[in-house]
């Protein structure tokens, strides 16, 4: 077994002889989150990153599938660390190198992962925290780096930290600053980014501003021109996303660091799930946004200077996501949970639209829906459970399943629950309100789903307990 001094030689070598630059040229990127119900294998995923000739990926988690699948592939990767393991390395540099040996370096070499950089926590300043990680970044930041100095990795590797778009702000895009509770920590942070050549990643979401503001002006939220522009001072905004940005700007120059690369870590537009979360909306938003950035249109403050690199959020949809912000939550992808494309999409990569998934594993044709006889006002509790279980948030308002009645919302929960029950005849009994149907019940846009046998990688909660384990495991002994 390599030693990490001798393992780390034999990387510089090999990225020596390939000539690897830490900062490639601008390219579209995209999110891959894992939180699905109904996992493709992380080798279908990879094809689909491949056909589509999507350069880079940005993962939340170190997932050895997900991981072993990147390599050799050339697409370089962003490795996510979740909040809840900064405090581990906030305490324990032991801890830090290990996690590093085990989920970076193990993936490196001819042959590896190209893994770019290391997002450490994931948006840890948002304001719904508290504070709760807001001291805890820095001490694992540095932590994390001399275990990258140890291992000779640091010149190659960069360590970043996600942002949300609330850790700043300003009524004008020219006066952004950061929230006055982080800017100590602000300054730490950007001075530590710019000594190590690493860019300032920030997560921009036009369309929370539009869902949680009933005053937003809605074509604001898009690039197709706007009735509501924004003027500050000689500089005109016609859309939300060049204001966000340009606030960042203003207030990284505050700090002195005005010219700090920044990469959108997160960016999208959800197809389902609530208001204003549909495809066509979906479509335009993306499709303008990709347009606005490959034709190297910059901002006002920025006007020859794009992001160095956009990711979209996200790739495939994550049935299994929380959604207590909202029901969209679980449709941000701009491929559906089986790698099939919700909407012709040109990424501006080499094809003029997306390229679905291939030989993707269903399950047999054939749903879970109400009987005819069925009473609707039995049902409502088997709707409730099999709902709480299962994904119904197309039955939402204004989601893609709404108007299809009260027989069509029993049927759609039904099945669902069917569905991520493998199609078990049984998980169809439902008291015997349910029936299994090998007609298609889709109607319309709402599509009723069918299963697939692929087996992905672990959950997030199973591999961030699984790496906890393993780093006490090797601290103890």
């Amino acid at each position: 077994m390599l030693g990490p001094r001798l393992l780390g030689v034999c990387i510089l070598m090999w990225m020596l002889a390939w000539r690897w630059v830490p900062m490639g040229e601008s390219a579209i990127g995209v999110n891959w989150g894992t939180l699905s119900f109904h996992k493709l294998k992380p080798s279908t995923v990879v094809d689909l990153l491949k056909d589509n000739k999507i350069p880079k990926v940005k993962v939340f988690e170190a997932e050895a599938h997900v991981l072993k699948a990147l390599m050799g592939t050339g697409i370089q990767v962003i490795v996510g660390i979740p909040n809840q393991m900064l405090s581990l390395f906030t305490s324990s540099s032991a801890a830090a190198d290990l996690w590093l040996r085990h989920n970076v370096s193990a993936y490196l070499g001819k042959g590896g992962a190209d893994i770019r950089y290391i997002a450490v926590g994931n948006e840890p300043f948002l304001t719904s925290y508290n504070g709760q990680y807001q001291n805890l970044v820095m001490p694992a930041i540095l932590n994390l780096q001399q275990s990258l100095v140890k291992a000779n990795l640091a010149g190659f590797i960069k360590l970043v930290v996600p942002c949300n778009a609330d850790a700043y702000e300003s009524s004008l895009p020219s006066q952004g600053a950061f929230r006055p509770e982080l800017t100590q920590i602000m300054a730490q942070l950007v001075q530590f980014l710019n000594s190590n050549g690493a860019p300032f990643v920030v997560n921009i979401y036009p369309f929370l501003s539009l869902y949680d503001n009933a005053d937003f002006p809605q074509d604001y939220a898009f690039f197709e021109g706007t009735t509501h522009p924004v003027t500050d001072g000689n500089n005109v905004y016609t859309n939300a996303f060049d204001g966000n940005y340009d606030t960042l700007v203003a207030a990284l120059s505050k700090l002195g660091y005005g010219q700090m690369p920044i990469v959108i870590g997160e960016i999208g537009w959800p197809s389902d799930g609530a208001i204003g979360a549909n495809i066509t909306a979906a479509k335009i938003f993306n499709q303008g946004l990709i347009n606005h950035v490959v034709n190297n249109k910059g901002t006002p403050l920025r006007p020859d200077s794009p992001p160095v690199d956009i990711y979209l959020f996200s790739l495939l949809d994550e049935g299994a996501k929380t959604i207590l912000p909202g029901g969209f939550e679980r449709h941000w992808g701009i491929f559906s949970f089986d790698g099939q494309a919700k909407y012709p999409l040109n990424l501006g990569l080499g094809n003029k639209e997306l390229k679905n998934a291939k030989n993707v594993p269903y399950l047999p044709s054939r749903w879970c829906v109400a009987s005819p006889s069925s009473d609707a006002q039995n049902v409502a509790n088997h709707m409730r459970i099999a709902c709480s279980v299962a994904d119904c948030t197309t039955l939402n308002y204004g989601g893609s399943c709404n108007e299809i009645g009260e027989k069509g919302n029993i049927s759609y929960a039904f099945n669902s629950y069917y569905q991520l029950q493998m199609q078990d005849s049984r998980s169809c009994s439902f008291d015997g309100l349910g029936m299994i149907t090998f007609r298609d019940p889709s109607v319309g846009d709402c599509r009723f789903l069918i299963g697939v046998t692929d087996k992905g990688s672990e959950s997030s909660a199973s591999q961030i307990r699984y790496q906890w384990l393993v780093i006490l495991a090797f601290l103890i002994i």
